[in-house]
């Protein structure tokens, strides 16, 4: 196998397992009802005229199992965080009491765990289609290079290889999904 196929399947790998971390990212940020700092990534807040993630300016703790609390590192931004986490929309209302911020996490209906089953699934789909264009943009690659006057047999092999590693993924989605969905079920 040559030095550029082996470049073009790091390439592919590489690029589907990007698009698996961020599905992991994305479902870490999916409240399964119990309070986690991760339901706060992402959330900025403006802080002397920048936006700064939360966890930058504060620090986040867990107080039991449906409550956080988080604590601005300067009591003067404590309003911008607030404000910042009614912009975020994660269907929290912050409560402030001066020094600190409460988060209580509210207990989930039957309709909101599925409400987030499906958000999970759609967050899965967008990521297998990744994978999938990945796989495209390998194959087309392989392709180009057969013309080029590589071998056919290295060509289809090589292309083998990328449908195998598109399946490895794929199951690795639908594993991920599957946990997911099962921890938001679960009452």
């Amino acid at each position: 196998m040559t030095e550029e196929v082996q470049m073009v399947l790091d390439e592919t790998k590489d690029s589907m397992f990007k698009a698996l971390k961020h599905l992991e990212d994305e479902l870490r940020k999916v409240r399964a009802g119990k309070a986690t700092p991760e339901m706060l990534n992402g959330i900025t807040v403006e802080y002397y005229g920048a936006p700064t993630p939360l966890n930058q300016v504060a620090s986040i703790k867990i107080l039991d199992a449906r409550t956080l609390v988080i604590v601005p590192f300067e009591r003067k931004i404590i309003g911008d965080i607030e404000r910042a986490i009614f912009q975020s929309n994660i269907g929290i209302t912050p409560q402030n009491d001066g020094e600190n911020i409460r988060l209580s996490i509210p207990p989930m209906t039957e309709e909101r765990r599925r409400d987030l089953v499906k958000q999970s699934k759609n967050y899965g789909e967008q990521t297998k289609i990744v994978v999938r264009n990945a796989r495209k943009d390998g194959n087309e690659m392989i392709k180009g290079m057969v013309k080029d006057g590589l071998s056919e047999d290295i060509g289809k092999d090589s292309e083998e290889k990328i449908q195998t590693l598109t399946n490895e993924y794929i199951a690795k989605v639908d594993k991920m999904l599957q946990a997911k969905e099962e921890e938001i079920m679960t009452i």
